[in-house]
């Protein structure tokens, strides 16, 4: 069993930048996906970001380039920094971790981000 927390989030004005965290309990970088959803009132959950074992990081086209994953694997922390934030970026975030491959994903608490114009 993973156990994920987040930290970090909160409010930020259009054009700022933000960072969330997510400090698992464990994870094996070289088998585990980690990743970053979302989900804002009336619409469907949206994969923000993954990173995959192999080491490549797949982003929704709404973030490509402003959002980017970063790992501390010495302290199975990983990262969502986001930046050139938009009123559209608000949501509720959650981080996510398991086995590539199995669609079995263990998840944080969620965290909200809340950006205004």
């Amino acid at each position: 069993q993973v156990h994920l927390v987040q930290s970090g989030g909160g409010s930020a004005q259009s054009g700022g930048s933000l960072r969330l965290s997510c400090a698992a309990s464990t994870y094996s970088d070289s088998q585990f996906c980690l990743a970053w959803f979302r989900k804002a009132p009336g619409k469907e959950r949206e994969q923000v970001a993954v990173r995959l074992a192999d080491g490549r990081t797949k982003y929704a086209v709404s973030v490509e380039g402003r959002f980017s994953v970063s790992l501390d694997n010495t302290n199975y922390t990983f990262y969502l920094d986001m930046s050139s934030l938009e009123p559209d970026d608000t949501a509720v975030y959650y981080c996510a971790a398991g086995l590539c491959g199995t669609g079995l994903w263990h998840w944080g608490q969620g965290t909200q981000v809340t950006v205004s114009s």
